[in-house]
């Protein structure tokens, strides 16, 4: 088979959408359990039971592609809530700092 060099653009700039497509993408969907989950700040949860802590882990690049700052955040975050609902029965999640290098931690409360 002789490949043109239309047909192998056009499989190029596919695999190309693909693999940006994927970038973009939030992997990890909050549970159920996770919903119940809030997002707080440190002054928020002065009268809670703080129950430990978890540390996350998300995978920045797709292949070569890096993943938009924004849906790391995200994926951070439900994990975090996912996580503190399984984990600790916690209703309240805390970040102790930015993601950094594909890691953060968060501070589990009961509120």
């Amino acid at each position: 088979m002789i490949h043109t060099p239309i047909r192998t653009g056009a499989i190029l700039t596919g695999a190309l959408a693909i693999t940006l497509g994927l970038g973009a993408c939030t992997f990890v969907p909050v549970t159920t359990e996770g919903q119940h989950v809030r997002v707080a700040t440190a002054s928020d949860v002065r009268n809670c039971q703080r129950l430990g802590s978890t540390t996350v882990t998300i995978t920045e690049k797709v292949g070569f592609v890096r993943r938009p700052p924004e849906k790391l955040a995200q994926e951070a975050e439900a994990t975090a809530r996912n996580a503190a609902a399984k984990d600790w029965n916690g209703n309240t999640i805390v970040p102790m700092g930015p993601l950094q290098d594909g890691r953060q931690v968060f501070d589990v409360y009961r509120c």
